[in-house]
């Protein structure tokens, strides 16, 4: 049986291939975008896989330490390693900034320090493999970088006022925001956070000094113990708690939240905090422009189809007038419709594949994404052919003798 649909795409596929072409470039850029918001959930989801923590313990009633601010007193973590069913726990700080590279072409990275005890892998905090190199082994001055920062090993990077040597690289240590991971010893963490300037430090203790509560006559040491307070930071963002084997979570953690008056989030609480609020607003706004793409990539289709379906007004006319049934015509423009889809959609599949690790953060194209996207392709098209039908079927077959 002859494919009228198949005749009439031969005898003008350069317009069918190249406008197959350009739906196929924004139907890529359409399963990017939800591969975009995949690679965030991936990546918030990775960064609770790599903290290596089944329970993170922050200030109370707040969120830390991923989507707020939290601070909590360094020694915390003895009174938690004491309750029943701790196997380790661990501080951690996290602060996103600008990593400098040392040397003589110097250039900034937007990473995300992490300070942890060096205490080799395992232990909460600690990166979960390596690529090169070691772990951290010393108190001071050295750092663990994920390979997206770019720093090799044995390089020098400087974090606020002080120099590490890359010891280890490391792969997939990203925060929620995409932002590489570079690990540092936890004291030096601790003054990267709160480190200030040298004319803040002095302006500081100019004005301690001038406090007569602070400084009394007579009693000097009031005032080193005040300034010697200020210069130094006891506080780190979260602790990191790994559960012995055989305990649950929400048991461990009420006696935490009830006695030491912390917050303390398991694991589901805490994917819940960074998918549905802290990328909440991020996934509205793809979800935004996924609708935008496809009535852009309806419009498209309608518009080709239908221009294509005017262009052969007589021969549709002719088919009328030879008998031709109605729903014959009406097949012939719906495959030419869902044809266009499909050779768009494998343009764009193939495009979004190669274009994809180009992308500075990540995107995860999953196969059930890909599935949905074909399946809405073929609706799309089926629902553009319709202008395009509705044309045809009103033709009068006297059109094909009337000139």
């Amino acid at each position: 049986m002859i494919s009228l649909a198949g005749r009439d795409i031969l005898h003008a596929w350069g317009k069918f291939v190249f406008t197959g072409l350009g739906l196929g470039l924004l139907i890529g850029v359409t399963l990017t975008m939800a591969g975009v918001y995949r690679g965030m959930v991936d990546d918030a989801k990775v960064l609770l896989d790599n903290s290596g923590a089944d329970l993170w313990v922050v200030q109370q009633d707040t969120l830390g330490p991923y989507a707020e601010s939290s601070s909590v007193y360094d020694d915390t973590w003895r009174s938690i390693a004491g309750i029943e069913g701790v196997a380790r726990a661990a501080n951690v700080t996290y602060l996103t900034m600008q990593v400098r590279q040392a040397g003589a072409v110097a250039r900034d990275v937007r990473a995300m320090v992490v300070g942890v005890t060096p205490d080799g892998p395992g232990h909460p905090g600690q990166p979960v493999h390596l690529l090169a190199g070691r772990h951290l082994s010393r108190g001071h001055y050295e750092a663990v970088a994920d390979i997206a920062t770019g720093f090799a090993l044995g390089e020098r990077i400087r974090i606020r006022r002080n120099e590490y040597t890359v010891v280890g690289l490391t792969r997939r240590m990203v925060s929620s925001g995409g932002d590489p991971m570079v690990f540092i010893p936890l004291k030096d963490a601790q003054e990267a956070q709160f480190l200030k300037d040298s004319d803040a430090i002095v302006r500081q203790r100019a004005r301690t000094a001038q406090n007569p509560a602070l400084n009394r006559p007579g009693q000097p040491g009031v005032l080193d113990a005040v300034l010697a307070a200020q210069s130094t930071n006891p506080y780190v963002n979260a602790v990191l708690v790994q559960l012995a084997p055989g305990y649950d979570a929400d048991q461990v953690a009420e006696p935490i939240r009830r006695w030491l008056r912390l917050t303390a989030y398991t694991r589901a609480q805490m994917e819940e905090i960074l998918v549905s609020r802290l990328i909440a607003t991020s996934a509205r706004q793809i979800a935004m422009f996924l609708v935008i793409l496809a009535v852009v990539s309806a419009a498209i289709v309608a518009f080709i189809i239908y221009t294509l379906t005017l262009g052969k007004i007589r021969e549709i006319a002719v088919l009328k007038l030879i008998g031709t049934r109605n729903r014959t015509i009406a097949a012939m423009i719906l495959q030419q419709a869902v044809g266009l889809g499909l050779i768009g959609f494998a343009v764009g599949k193939v495009a979004a594949t190669f274009w994809a690790p180009i992308f500075p953060k990540y995107v995860l194209l999953e196969t059930g994404d890909a599935v949905r996207g074909l399946l809405a392709v073929v609706a799309i098209c089926v629902l553009a052919s319709v202008l395009a039908i509705r044309a045809a079927l009103k033709v009068d077959p006297a059109e094909a003798i009337g000139g």
